[in-house]
């Protein structure tokens, strides 16, 4: 037989493209259309519905970016359509290849009752299932003109990413308004062609049933009569019957659709277009599970409904009812699909505890799985939280766009820093916008890296990213793959459902150990410095600000804020988003991030202050309040006292070349005439930190212009060109003793300038690094470079809960890949017997190389913090201006030492008048257990919520005693439900952790304490 499949496939697309799918609406008629356009931002939907309207015809412009139009489309059924199923098909000037990026609209009734949204794969309202002729039809469309950022030619700058700077130029033009007569059986026909055309496209060439396939779809398209599809449509349907209803073999892989649509919190669109982008897709996916008995739709992030339980009520009234019949279902119990690398430990922590309480107060609904398909990637130290948090299963999509290394499996174990293994998913449809494609499907089956083991995977199901969800077309094609020969086999579930069909199905999978690194979008650990050091100063201020009304309220009845607390919680929850807080968003949503975490700190500062000032008391002595886990001098950790006199004293001398010797006994310090670090010497080890031939604290400036995704990449081959800023503009003793020494030095490129302070304090091993700088650099990336003597193969990293290793070297393509990495508080690079520590205030990015050096033959070990970048894409103006970095140097320190220093620079000592010292409500006898949070547990009952964990990765024994009278205490989850009881002596309860392990307890108080 001739092989004539390619006539047969070009046949089938031409004839549903011209003439199968036209005729799904055979019949139409133009609907009249009025619009207002609301003056400033979106307004109430009684003000939009009442609002005057004027004429507007099809092929006119609507629509200055981010601006809310409201439109009425209104007209009569014709008599002629009687009895048949009629829509309204409302195009506002789609481009159907951007759902989610582009304008979008509600559509309400009359009464203001929302009826579903529209966007470009969603353009239909059904008016009636059996029309009756001249039924009037009215319409109101509330229409967000949102700018199209991201275009055909991607991560080219616009100034369309802030309201303030897009303009008023219309950005849409109307397209299609009518009523049309729906004919379900062409649709029908539309979708059986699809599905098989899309089937048969994935099948073996020499295989019989592509063969079979071919033949019906052939028959089918024989039996329509092009100039009466509608008639025909029947009898083309039947040819296909057959070669639907052959069901799938035995062995096909096993797929659990998930209807779903990703929406991100803010992203191209600020966070106000998100609370309508939720609404329009609820509306959507409400109205698609009352319509299909068989679809499961899934949400994540507790925000989200929140959001519309407050803004959308009548929409929440149908979510709550379709989570009530188990059809919606909330997923991942986080309060938003956060990044995981750079939010702290409590935040991370309070992501699942307001998540998943929120679930459970609304819906009744325990979450055991977390839902994190988009995040950059996922540090070590999460399972355990997740664990911790009562859940048991992560699902995630990411890891599938790293560019060098392909992930090895698609269903694991997933063990963290402390050894908690978390039963890990990840699709192998490699996305989390799946459309239910033929292509999708057979991809899915045949990358799934599990075979021969394990059958079955996931696939989340509708337009994400900017919201849409899941269509009545993937509703239709999920049907027919349902149980069809030659597919896998697609059944809608719960996500629930899934995992625990996949893990008893393969209860011992691989084992995956540490971090799940992404190999792209390393750059989002610097972007946008401004909302890091916003997030990085809100959780410590949310850290005092417990700790100190806790004490408060315990030593002197004064009330504990929980409710503002809440609130700021997850204000600073909300802005840890995947494109929040990773600097990824237009320039509207940073903007408003700054203002936001400025309200915050006011808000947050205000209570801090309220709270010292009771406990000091009257008086007029200084008062130093330690707010970080481990003592300072005289002042307990958690606790105040008066300030002590200080210790030690620090000299600095005059170099010939122009540049100064600093010391204070314990290190000493040389800063040359260019105003680098060329010796940093820890005088009791007699061990230089500083690299022969080298200097430190030297400031590098690179081209970075990678390959795409400018605010996301940075491209490894922006190393291979570089500038050090060694000349300097002045270098200036600022400060001369006797309890400080500092150097201050001010350099000079482009268009920038740099003021840097370098600083040794009597009394402390460690030299202080002030950077501020004023950036009005394009397209560079700024680092401060650090080269050791020191020969080491891997160093540690500060994550939640602990800190992980990860290799100096680059022996393979894995280790190749992470030459951007995440660190919390501290890196720490060591030999068996010292070591050095840089710990940062508000930085994550660095980078950690080493080379050999020809004269001695010694390791240079070069550690680089990251401090700015200045891509133009999406935000064209990102970071410019100026901003301050605190970081500092710490010679011959420990581990230990690390972790201390680390608080220390984000936690500084407070100091307030009063007369009365203040006991530590928790007090721990051991260093390596380092108290995360002391506050009042948030169902108000007075007890005290201490949590606790082990940070220097080993075993310890610890004590742990409180400043008041304790009834029992309970060791808790994350959302301080009691689990076990711990004895309790005079002395308070003696604790035994493994290495990094994650505790929560909750004391009990006597009498109110």
């Amino acid at each position: 037989m001739h092989d004539d499949r390619s006539l047969v496939e070009a046949r089938l697309k031409r004839v549903l493209d011209e003439r199968i799918r036209p005729a799904v609406y055979p019949e139409s008629v133009p609907l009249q259309v009025g619009i207002w356009t609301a003056p400033g931002e979106p307004v109430p939907v009684a003000e939009g519905l009442a609002a005057p309207r004027t004429p507007l015809t099809v092929g006119q412009a609507w629509g200055a970016p981010w601006g809310t139009s409201w439109l009425t489309v209104s007209g009569t059924v014709p008599a002629g359509w009687a009895g048949r199923t009629v829509e309204a098909l409302l195009d506002l000037g789609f481009d159907e290849n951007m759902p989610g990026f582009q304008c979008e609209g509600l559509v309400y009734r009359s009464d203001g009752t929302p009826v579903k949204g529209l966007n470009p794969r969603n353009q239909w309202v059904r008016i009636s299932d059996s029309a009756a002729g001249g039924e009037a039809v009215e319409l109101h469309i509330e229409a967000a003109a949102n700018p199209v950022i991201l275009d055909y030619h991607p991560f080219l700058p616009t100034d369309l990413g802030d309201k303030a700077t897009a303009g008023s130029a219309p950005q849409y033009k109307i397209t299609r308004m009518d009523l049309a007569v729906f004919d379900p059986v062409v649709y029908e026909l539309v979708l059986d062609l699809e599905v098989l055309g899309e089937l048969m496209a994935e099948l073996p060439t020499d295989g019989a049933r592509r063969w079979e396939l071919l033949r019906a779809v052939e028959r089918a398209l024989d039996a329509v009569d092009l100039q009466d599809v509608n008639g025909t449509a029947p009898a083309a349907r039947a040819e296909l019957a057959g070669v639907l209803a052959a069901p799938a073999v035995p062995s096909a892989h096993r797929i659990s659709a998930v209807g779903h649509a990703h929406i991100d919190s803010a992203w191209l669109w600020p966070l106000r277009e998100t609370v309508r982008k939720v609404a329009r897709t609820c509306a959507n996916m409400t109205a698609l599970v009352a319509e299909h008995p068989e679809f499961i739709y899934t949400m994540s992030q507790a925000q989200q409904y929140a959001w519309i339980k407050e803004h959308r009520p009548e929409v929440y009234a149908e979510v709550k009812k379709a989570v009530a019949e188990g059809r919606f279902v909330p997923a991942g119990g986080m309060w938003v699909e956060s990044d995981t690398n750079m939010p702290g430990s409590e935040a991370m922590a309070r992501q699942f505890v307001h998540g998943k309480r929120f679930f459970l107060d609304e819906f009744g609904v325990e979450n055991e799985e977390a839902w994190l398909p988009d995040t950059f990637g996922f540090t070590a130290g999460l399972p355990q939280i997740i664990k911790a948090a009562g859940s048991k299963w992560l699902l995630t999509q990411k890891i599938s766009w790293s560019q060098v290394n392909t992930f090895p499996h698609h269903t694991f174990w997933w063990e963290g820093i402390d050894g908690t293994r978390i039963f890990t998913h990840f699709p192998p449809i490699d996305t989390y916008n799946c459309s239910m494609k033929g292509s999708e499907i057979a991809h899915a089956a045949r990358n799934f890296k599990e075979k021969g083991r394990a059958s079955h995977s996931l696939a989340p199901t509708g337009w994400g990213d900017g919201g849409g969800g899941t269509t009545r077309e993937m509703v239709g094609k999920a049907a027919r793959l349902r149980d069809v020969e030659g597919s896998a086999t697609v059944r809608w579930e719960r996500p629930a459902e899934f995992f625990a069909k996949a893990q008893a199905e393969y209860p011992e999978p691989p084992v995956w150990v540490g971090e799940l690194y992404l190999e792209l979008h390393r750059a989002t650990l610097t972007s946008q410095a401004r909302t890091k050091q916003g997030n990085r100063r809100s959780e410590n201020l949310l850290r005092e600000a417990e700790l100190w009304a806790a004490t408060a309220a315990v030593r002197c009845g004064l009330p504990y804020p929980y409710q503002q607390l809440d609130r700021i919680w997850k204000t600073v929850l909300l802005h840890q988003f995947h494109d929040i807080l990773p600097g990824s968003s237009i320039a509207w949503v940073h903007r408003e991030a700054e203002a936001t975490y400025a309200t915050v700190a006011e808000e947050l500062e205000e209570l801090i202050g309220a709270s010292q000032r009771a406990l000091a008391g009257d008086g007029s002595s200084e008062i130093a309040f330690n707010a970080a886990p481990h003592d300072r001098g005289a002042v307990p950790a958690g606790g105040a006292d008066t300030v002590a006199p200080a210790k030690g004293s620090c000299t600095a001398e005059p170099s010939p070349d122009g540049g100064f010797t600093l010391s204070n006994g314990l290190v000493r310090v040389v800063v040359d005439a260019r105003g680098l670090v060329v010796s940093l010497y820890d005088t009791a080890a007699e061990r230089e930190a500083v690299a022969p031939g080298t200097a430190a604290n030297l400031l590098q400036l690179h081209p970075d212009f990678p390959n795409m995704w400018d605010a996301w990449d940075v491209d490894q081959f922006y190393r291979n060109t570089g500038t050090d800023l060694t000349d300097a503009d002045s270098v200036v003793l600022a400060a001369d003793g006797p309890q400080a020494v500092a150097v201050k030095v001010t350099r000079s490129f482009g268009k920038s300038t740099v003021l840097q302070t370098l600083t040794l304090t009597a009394g402390a091993k460690r030299l202080d690094l002030d950077t501020e700088v004023d950036w009005y650099e394009t397209e560079k990336f700024l680092k401060v470079a650090f080269p050791l003597d020191l020969h080491t193969d891997r160093y540690a990293a500060e994550t939640q809960f602990g800190h992980l290793h990860r290799p100096t070297h680059t022996n393979t393509s894995w280790e190749a890949a992470k030459f951007e990495a995440c660190n919390h508080r501290f890196v720490h690079l060591t030999e068996p017997d010292w070591g050095v520590a840089l710990v940062t205030a508000s930085t994550y990015g660095h980078d950690v190389t080493r080379t050999v050096r020809t004269a001695d033959r010694g390791t240079t070990t070069t550690v680089r913090a990251s401090l700015l970048r200045a891509p133009r894409f999406p935000d064209p103006h990102t970071d410019q201006g100026r901003h301050v970095f605190h970081h500092a140097l710490v010679p011959g320190a420990t581990l230990a030492d690390a972790v201390r220093e680390g608080y220390r620079i984000n936690l500084p000592e407070r100091r307030v008048s009063g007369s009365n010292a203040v006991a530590p409500l928790v007090t721990v006898d051991q260093d390596a257990v380092v108290v995360s949070a002391v506050k009042l547990a948030d169902d108000q009952s007075g007890d005290l919520v201490v949590r606790l964990y082990e940070a220097h990765g080993a075993r310890s024994r610890a004590r742990l005693r409180t400043s008041f009278p304790v009834a029992r205490i309970d060791g808790c989850d994350l959302l301080e439900r009691p689990q076990h009881q711990l004895p309790l002596d005079a002395r308070g309860i003696e604790l035994t952790l493994r290495p990094f392990e994650l505790v929560t307890l909750r004391l009990a108080r006597i009498n109110g304490g």
